[in-house]
């Protein structure tokens, strides 16, 4: 049985300072701050987590978390909007579980968890205030021999206001969150380590989910009243992600890898294209080749490693992130507002080449 205690406490002030401008005020200075805000946080947590023999082939264990957070900050943001907060948030987080043994081989095991993470100065500024609860339910099999090691979980996540990427960024770049309600994330994860050889090992990997919101709604073209879009994908969430490092060992000290990713397309936004398809990052699919030379020494050098990367191996064109907005135009067709949106994308580098030296004392 382990326990333990742990206080933070973070003060700092959050401002912005004129360093330009080319007709400033009479009364205005460079260096004068333009907005200001104080915050503190504080973070108390106090924990006992046990692992206990049931059966000989039974082990259990339990892990007990209360968590206390305070979030107090005054004055207004770089809006010049007023920011007014004095939060408290209580968790408790437990979490059990259990693990059968079959065999030598291989065992089952189930856990149960509940974990809470609180808003947040980025949320704060934007209105969001309710924490996040999630309730987690995992079911596996593990199974270990000699030349395999091999994980099949399942998990079923159930959220209730999910704080989710909206696809949106602020003024300085940084994602925009939104509580989402209620949603869920399911699916299956495969791990394994398979050594085939002497020489030659793989380590695939993949998982296959379904991650959605339920009864999602936004409110479009001037409405009021919310439109429902029904059961819909959460933002930055692909389906499908199917990953695997071939290893071959030629020599003692030559080591070849060729790692391969496959990632599903996906949404930047909550909506799953129902307002519009500008949100879909499509599907791609990369490989990078790794050399590995180890060079032994008696010398100055107990050993010098040389490495050779190339990225991107086969020169793909792909996007792997980006950013998504709606807004309410209401100049472009007098009299009406329509909702409209746009979207940014980061295009990846093709083949690039990294080469390195480490040399061990």
């Amino acid at each position: 049985m382990i326990s333990g205690i742990s206080y933070s406490d973070y003060s700092g002030d959050h401002y912005g300072e004129v360093i330009w401008g080319s007709d400033l005020a009479a009364d205005v200075n460079i260096r004068d701050r333009y907005y200001f805000s104080d915050a503190k946080k504080t973070d108390f947590s106090v924990f006992a987590k046990a692992t206990f023999d049931i059966t000989e082939k039974l082990i259990g264990y339990a892990d007990l978390q209360g968590r206390f957070v305070g979030y107090q900050t005054q004055g207004i943001t770089s809006d010049i909007a007023p920011i007014d907060v004095d939060a408290n948030f209580k968790f408790f987080n437990p979490k059990f579980g259990f693990t059968y043994k079959l065999n030598n081989n291989s065992s089952l095991y189930t856990s149960f968890a509940v974990a809470n993470r609180e808003p947040n100065r980025t949320d704060f500024e934007i209105g969001v205030t309710t924490p996040e609860t999630l309730n987690d339910y995992e079911l596996g099999w593990r199974f270990n021999s000699e030349n395999v090691q091999l994980t099949v979980n399942g998990y079923f996540m159930d959220y209730k206001n999910q704080l989710v990427l909206t696809g949106a960024l602020n003024d300085v770049g940084a994602p925009i969150r939104a509580t989402s309600g209620s949603s869920y994330r399911m699916g299956t994860e495969i791990d394994a380590d398979i050594r085939i050889s002497d020489k030659i090992s793989i380590r695939p990997n993949a998982t296959f989910s379904a991650n959605k919101n339920r009864d999602f709604f936004i409110t479009k073209d001037g409405n009021t009243t919310p439109q429902s879009l029904g059961n819909t994908d959460l933002s930055f969430s692909p389906d499908v992600i199917i990953g695997n490092i071939f290893t071959y060992t030629p020599l003692k000290n030559v080591q070849l890898s060729l790692l391969t990713k496959y990632v599903s397309e996906q949404f930047m936004s909550n909506f799953s294209s129902e307002v519009s398809t500008n949100d879909v990052l499509e599907s791609y699919f990369t490989s990078d080749l790794n050399v590995v030379y180890r060079l032994q020494s008696n010398k100055i050098f107990k050993s010098v490693v040389f490495t050779a990367l190339v990225t991107n191996l086969f020169d793909a064109e792909y996007v792997n992130n980006g950013y998504y907005y709606t807004f309410d135009d209401d100049y472009s067709n007098p009299g009406t507002v329509t909702t409209v949106d746009g979207a940014g994308y980061y295009p990846q580098a093709t083949r690039n080449f990294l080469i390195g030296a480490t040399f061990r004392f």
